[in-house]
């Protein structure tokens, strides 16, 4: 498909989600806690996405290749060392901003 209002159904559905390296869409796939293989776009703005899918990747959150390189990330995959994805606590960075500016 070309557009769709949401992927939430398709992703609940998924084994393994290929995406772009956009930082909202690799946050909503890994939330799902759905194995991600992040494909970067090396042409875009000083390759912006690499920083992203090496970051996501040392961490042991998601595979990354660029469009040349992923037919042989899907052939030597291993989804299994992958680690799921926590969602940040920002209620803790508020109390820790409350603190500091004497809010509390």
């Amino acid at each position: 498909f070309r557009f769709k209002e949401s992927l939430a159904e398709d992703l609940g559905k998924a084994d393994l989600v290929i995406s772009h390296a956009g930082a909202g869409s690799c946050l909503e796939i890994l939330e799902k806690g759905k194995p991600l293989i992040v494909v970067i776009n090396e042409k875009l703005m000083n390759n912006h996405q690499l920083e992203l899918a090496k970051r996501l990747h040392r961490g042991g959150h998601a595979l990354w290749c660029n469009c040349s390189t992923l037919v042989e990330t899907l052939q030597s995959m291993d989804l299994s060392t992958l680690k799921p994805f926590l969602p940040g606590q920002p209620e803790k960075f508020a109390l820790f901003l409350d603190k500091v500016f004497g809010f509390q």
